[in-house]
C-alpha cells in the first residue's frame, strides 16, 4: 500500500485536581481555545470541547503517528501553566493525574459531539463521578474504584 489512510476518533475526559469546581464561565472559552491550539500544534484535529467547572471532554481526530498519552500530557501540562500564568484562580491550578480515553466510531461522532455540547444538561441529573463510571462500564474497562479519583 502506497499511503496510510485512517480516521481515529477519541473522546477524552479529565478532571481538575480534587474535582474542584474551579473552571468558570468567565475564562472557560479561552481555556478551550488554548487547548484547541495545543491539539492543532500537535497536528491533530479538535472536533469538540466542553465541560463543567470540574472536568472537560475533548473529541479529537488523531493521526496514527500520535501518541495519545503524550498528547494528553501536553494538553494538561501546557493548559495548567497557561491558566496559572493568567491568574484565573487563587492558588495553583492543576489537572488530576490520569484521564479517560474512549474510541469513537465514525457513525457515533455526531452523537458524541452533541453529548459534549450538552454537558450542562447531562450534569443536572448526574455527577461527574457517575458519568465517568458509566463510561468505564460501557467500554468494559476494568477498574478499581479506589484508584479512579484522588
Amino acid at each position: 500500500m502506497a499511503d496510510t489512510y485512517s480516521k481515529l476518533y477519541f473522546h477524552i475526559v479529565f478532571a481538575v485536581q480534587g474535582r474542584v469546581n474551579i473552571i468558570t464561565n468567565i475564562w472557560k472559552d479561552e481555556l478551550y481555545k488554548y487547548i484547541s491550539g495545543i491539539v492543532g500544534n500537535k497536528d491533530q484535529k479538535l472536533i469538540q470541547i466542553n465541560g463543567m467547572p470540574n472536568h472537560i471532554h475533548v473529541l479529537i481526530r488523531s493521526k496514527p503517528n500520535c501518541n495519545l498519552s503524550d498528547l494528553i500530557c501536553d494538553i494538561k501540562s501546557n493548559s495548567a501553566k497557561w491558566v496559572n500564568s493568567k491568574n484565573f484562580v487563587q492558588g495553583k491550578f492543576k489537572w488530576q493525574y490520569g484521564f479517560g480515553a474512549f474510541t469513537v466510531s465514525e457513525s457515533h461522532v455526531e452523537k458524541v459531539k452533541q453529548y459534549i455540547i450538552n454537558q450542562e444538561e447531562h450534569h443536572k441529573n448526574k455527577t461527574f463521578k457517575e458519568e465517568y463510571l458509566e463510561f468505564l462500564i460501557a467500554y468494559k474497562i476494568d477498574y478499581d474504584e479506589k484508584y479512579i479519583f484522588d
